[in-house]
């Protein structure tokens, strides 16, 4: 049951603040300066997640005061609208399943959004190395699909070959595998062709 003093106090209070008596509940001007800094950060989730350092930059880059910019994502943080934690390990999942980047390729992209290093790890650990390497052969399979025909000689072999390593090596790929995983591809991938031809 509610306790009626409390209830008369809070009462009182109310009708003081209305009528502009007493403390204020909050600093309107305060409030009225955070406004236009929340307004460009919500904005900017609404278009995707973002890290701390990220939407810091940005706020920053938009010419807001340094403490009202920490202000409000000290605030967003406590109601859990910006998490590096959730972020990092979305942006992991997200980037390994549909651009197949490798975990070096991954943990560069968040140390550049400025990500500390212990959340990448945790992040970067739902990706193993059975995972990446499946990832890496499907991008080298795919790359391989431009062979329409068996190479006519060692030279068209290497070209091709280097132009499957090279898609590898942008997503992040050690050189060891890339190759590896490049001359399985594009072996299978001639045979395929050669076996096609043979059939028409």
């Amino acid at each position: 049951m509610a306790d009626p003093d409390k209830i008369a106090r809070l009462q009182a209070a109310l009708e003081s603040y209305e009528a502009g008596e007493g403390p204020a509940l909050f600093d309107r001007a305060e409030e009225e300066a955070l406004a236009p800094v929340r307004k460009r950060v919500l904005g900017l989730l609404d278009q995707r997640a973002r890290s701390k350092a990220e939407l810091r930059g940005r706020l920053m880059d938009a010419e807001f005061q340094p403490d009202l910019v920490d202000k409000v994502i000290a605030d967003l943080e406590r109601a859990g609208l910006i998490n590096d934690a959730s972020f990092a390990h979305e942006w992991v999942r997200q980037r390994a399943s549909r651009r197949g980047k490798s975990a070096r390729a991954l943990d560069m992209e968040l140390r550049d959004k400025g990500v500390p290093e212990a959340v990448r790890r945790d992040a970067l650990e739902q990706i193993s190395a059975a995972d990446e390497e499946a990832a890496a052969r499907a991008v080298a399979e795919k790359k391989a699909r431009d062979v329409k025909a068996a190479p006519a000689g060692r030279a068209e072999y290497d070209k091709h070959l280097r132009r499957i390593i090279g898609v590898m090596a942008r997503r992040g790929y050690s050189s060891e595998l890339s190759m590896r995983l490049g001359r399985e591809v594009l072996d299978a991938r001639i045979d395929e062709v050669s076996e096609a031809s043979g059939d028409a």
